[in-house]
């Protein structure tokens, strides 16, 4: 995790299949599940399971997989990034599937389906919401306009979001979708705080957990992120949403740092409600 060999995770589904036990308004999910970690089956019975403990709240956000020293420790292959978009694109398609009423059968370069009719289906009708995410490239847009009903993007500036959601739109019409009818979002870093003296301080945790200088982080997450008071954080969102995004997944780094999450639930939620 961020080049930290110490350093772990749980594994995503089960983790969600637990949390669907103990939680009853919260929505569960992925952002994104790699395609070289499951086979579509099990990612789709999965997804449907947590779909089904938590009385409909699941997402599945799908991905073609990128962090090449986890696939080799864990012993999966790591192909070149078309060969893990074409798995990506067969997976999408029998996820999808898995969803709906009627049985299937399926026969790509990389898996192959015979007469399945997957039960139980999934509690949300018609299925639970996928979502495919990137950076606004030809393929993953295809993708999202074909098989998926969210699009959601990372990394990127606000001028950026407003570009890759025009992109979005035009995927979305060229494969006869009302881009409106779907949503687009952005995953970004968050990083706030009651005043600057708090901010400074979770500023100096998070540098010091990257192995980064105070200075660096600021700056990067300025870029992209959202950084500072609740003020001008709200502003940040604010501007988010004026470039077309629909939804955010607020990507919290300090996982320990509850004061922060109760910060940004008491304090900075309400002001975009």
């Amino acid at each position: 995790v961020m080049g930290q060999a110490d350093r772990g995770s749980l594994d995503a589904w089960t983790t969600l299949a637990a949390l669907a036990a103990v939680t009853s308004r919260v929505r569960l999910g992925t952002l994104v599940s790699p395609a070289t970690f499951r086979h579509p089956s099990v990612l789709a019975k999965s997804a449907v399971t947590v779909d089904q403990v938590s009385g409909g709240r699941a997402e599945l956000g799908m991905g073609a997989g990128w962090l090449e020293a986890e696939h080799r420790a864990y012993g999966f292959p790591f192909a070149e990034l078309r060969t893990r978009m074409d798995v990506l694109a067969e997976q999408m398609e029998i996820v999808a599937r898995s969803f709906a009423d009627e049985p299937f059968s399926f026969k790509g370069e990389h898996y192959e389906i015979e007469d399945l009719d997957a039960r139980p289906k999934p509690v949300q009708r018609p299925r639970p919401p996928v979502i495919v995410g990137g950076r606004g490239g030809r393929r993953s847009l295809a993708l999202a306009a074909r098989w998926a009903d969210e699009y959601n993007t990372f990394s990127a500036s606000v001028d950026e979001i407003r570009e890759r959601r025009e992109a979005f739109a035009v995927a979305w019409r060229e494969a006869g979708r009302d881009p409106n009818a779907f949503r687009f979002s952005a995953m970004v870093a968050v990083l706030v705080g009651a005043d600057e003296r708090e901010l400074s301080e979770r500023v100096a945790r998070l540098a010091e957990w990257q192995g980064r200088e105070p200075a660096d982080v600021l700056d990067s997450l300025r870029g992209t992120g959202v950084v500072g008071t609740i003020d001008e954080a709200a502003e940040r969102l604010a501007a988010l949403e004026a470039a077309g995004t629909q939804r955010v997944m607020i990507q919290h780094l300090l996982h320990d740092d509850l004061d922060a999450v109760r910060l940004i639930g008491r304090e900075l939620i309400p002001r975009l409600s």
